[in-house]
């Protein structure tokens, strides 16, 4: 935790994988360990599923309204996904680091790529890895949320996502959570540490040296 004597920017976290290799899981427990971490909260054109709120999973617009906030450069990032549109919105993310909070992304290679291209200088990326691919495939199977042909289209979309990991700043392998977990918060800590994101520490540390005891 950084010292609330020495003001600090917030940076964006964001996390990808292969589906089934555990970043969702990771996300979760990093974001509720870490009061000053919060989860991007995306828009999207699709309907609520039962139990969603609007604001809480995702920001539900219509079509012409994603496409003005397109139009007006008001994403991060955004693609369009089995027919409807996901993006999120830049605004709300900025406001948040500039107050010295950090967010999180639980997203694609593609998504991670263009906010990459927009804001390198706030980001950090961590690409989480499987053991192996059959260990990948149990943990698909063993989710036991889809049918057999969605699990092997993840699969087979799953070498074309790890052929990313090279442009990660970060690589993990989950091969054990606890461990897995326990070096993503060490990276997290360390990115908060950075000089370059501490921009109250040039005067903090000029105070000290004024200081003449």
């Amino acid at each position: 935790m950084n010292s609330p004597l020495v003001p600090r920017r917030g940076l964006m976290l964001l996390i990808s994988s292969p589906s089934g290799a555990g970043k969702t899981s990771l996300s979760r427990r990093l974001v509720a360990d870490h009061p000053d971490l919060e989860l991007s909260v995306s828009a999207t054109t699709r309907d609520p599923r039962p139990g969603e709120e609007d604001g809480r999973e995702y920001h539900f617009v219509d079509r012409a309204t994603f496409d003005r906030m397109v139009a007006e450069d008001a994403f991060l990032e955004w693609a369009n996904v089995h027919e409807h549109r996901y993006g999120s919105p830049q605004a709300a993310v900025m406001n948040a680091l500039g107050s010295g909070r950090d967010v999180l992304f639980d997203i694609d290679w593609q998504g991670a790529e263009q906010i990459a291209r927009k804001a390198p200088n706030d980001v950090v990326r961590v690409f989480i890895l499987p053991p192996s691919m059959a260990e990948l495939s149990r943990r698909l199977h063993a989710r036991a949320q889809d049918r057999e042909d969605v699990i092997q289209r993840r699969l087979g979309r799953a070498y074309g996502e790890i052929e990313r990991a090279v442009d990660y700043d970060y690589v993990i392998v989950n091969d054990d959570y606890d461990r897995a977990f326990a070096e993503l918060a060490h990276i997290y800590h360390a990115e908060r540490l950075k000089r370059t994101r501490n921009p109250g520490l040039v005067p903090f540390v000029q105070g000290l040296l004024d200081e003449r005891l």
